[in-house]
């Protein structure tokens, strides 16, 4: 995946981030959503017919993946869909949501990075092929310290009343806003394709490490 390591460098009210210039943001909301990721498919196939075969993975990854950052409060939805020359594409996403709680007294939650991470749970996985969690903090370039989670996790399928759940790779970095009592930007990196889990733990913390906070 070395030759999408060119960036985009995309701002939004109160931060500005990178991501590699071949993935794709698209509109997250209701009511626009699907038209939108309807016609920067057909464009992508337009340019790259060989993907044709592929459509209908594009369009469901990317319709769950947006309507994943709708509910988790997102600002921000990019998403790579590629073909490597495998069988099957290519796929993940990060999104920028911001994000506050109270506790039982109405008293904003600690942004403190130490704090956030310990009360972040770890999972160990019993055997191979387990779900696992670690937790950890980082420093981001310019910003600070952050508390962060990564691992491959079963994350339950927003709106399913059977709880049903999905597995993916998944990173989330808690940065507290400055200024702001009880508020962190989440940034978040999930894909489904688990044997790159690796390769995208590297780019979800390469991503992130570029979030600045404008203004």
């Amino acid at each position: 995946m070395a030759r999408y390591m060119e960036a985009l460098t995309v701002e939004r009210g109160g931060f500005r981030i990178k991501v590699p210039e071949s993935w794709w943001e698209f509109d997250v909301r209701p009511e626009s959503r699907d038209d939108s990721i309807r016609r920067m498919v057909n464009d992508r196939i337009a340019q790259r017919p060989e993907l044709s075969q592929y459509k209908d993975v594009y369009m469901d990854f990317l319709r769950k993946a947006a309507a994943d950052a709708w509910k988790s409060g997102a600002l921000y939805c990019g998403c790579m869909a590629e073909n490597f020359g495998g069988d099957t594409p290519i796929t993940g996403s990060v999104t920028v949501s911001m994000v506050g709680g109270r506790n039982e007294r109405g008293e904003p939650l600690s942004t403190d990075p130490s704090v956030i991470a310990s009360q972040l749970a770890v999972k160990e996985a019993k055997k191979e092929g387990d779900s696992w969690r670690k937790v950890t903090t980082v420093d981001i370039p310019g910003v600070g310290p952050a508390a962060r989670t990564y691992g491959i996790e079963d994350i339950v399928v927003p709106g399913d009343a059977l709880n049903r759940t999905i597995r993916a790779v998944l990173m989330q970095t808690y940065i507290p806003v400055p200024g702001q009592e009880g508020k962190v930007a989440l940034v978040g990196g999930s894909s489904q394709v688990l044997d790159l889990a690796d390769s995208f733990f590297d780019i979800f913390d390469a991503i992130t490490s570029t979030f600045r906070f404008t203004g």
